[in-house]
């Protein structure tokens, strides 16, 4: 029989919404009439269903033979595709890819290739709509480089949104990671940028949908 996998990250806050759901129906059945109880009755089903809907988890394994191939780091729409400074870390021209994800989205983050992450840092800052230009380097965001067996580094950042308030990062300096592995969750509407060697051959075009762990956004040059 299958069944909804609930994220881990979700556990604590469905919880509280059911018992708050619970609270608030009790309290109408007590001092509202029936109809309105009715009313309240589904709407607190259909937001109690969104939020489990919000945190689900699909199991998503990606057979690749091709380490040089960089996968979707999250579900959503590809908004950026362009070469760019990149200041933080490469200080050199980088092609950067954007992801925006909307609440409708799968929100778990995964491993876009296989390697060893050499740093993992998290910026507090504002929080502007996750497509704006500067939410890459204005908003609250956590980076995360990974340097491939074939020596070539990435860097992927995790920002929130508008909405979103928390950004959740598991990956860890100094260990080594793998496809089909989570680096992350970002709760309520995000984005997240990839940063590519200029000589990396892309896949994905602006406006294109992207799977998390599907997805095939690049392949990268680990020739020379």
């Amino acid at each position: 029989m299958k069944y909804v996998k609930i994220h881990k990250e979700g556990k604590w806050i469905i919880a509280f919404t059911l018992l708050l759901l619970f609270v608030i129906n009790v309290i109408v059945y007590l001092q509202y009439p029936k109809s309105i109880l009715a009313a309240n009755v589904i709407v607190s089903a259909l937001l109690f269903i969104f939020v489990m809907f919000f945190f689900r988890n699909p199991s998503r394994v990606v057979e690749i033979d091709d380490p040089s191939l960089v996968v979707a780091p999250a579900d959503g729409t590809i908004v950026v595709v362009e070469p760019t400074e990149e200041h933080e870390y490469f200080g050199d021209k980088r092609i950067q890819i954007s992801i925006f994800m909307s609440v409708f989205n799968v929100h778990a983050n995964w491993v876009p290739i296989g390697g060893k992450v050499l740093m993992v840092k998290h910026h507090n800052g504002n929080y502007r709509v996750a497509y704006s230009p500067k939410a890459s380097i204005d908003n609250e965001r956590s980076t995360i480089v990974i340097e491939t067996p074939g020596k070539s580094q990435i860097l992927m950042r995790q920002i929130a949104g508008a909405i979103a308030r928390r950004i959740v990062t598991y990956a860890k300096a100094g260990k080594s990671y793998h496809l089909n592995e989570q680096i992350g969750f970002i709760k309520f509407g995000s984005r997240v940028d990839l940063f590519l060697p200029m000589d990396a051959e892309i896949f994905v075009t602006v406006g294109e949908s992207t799977t998390g762990n599907e997805t095939i956004i690049a392949r990268l040059n680990e020739e020379s």
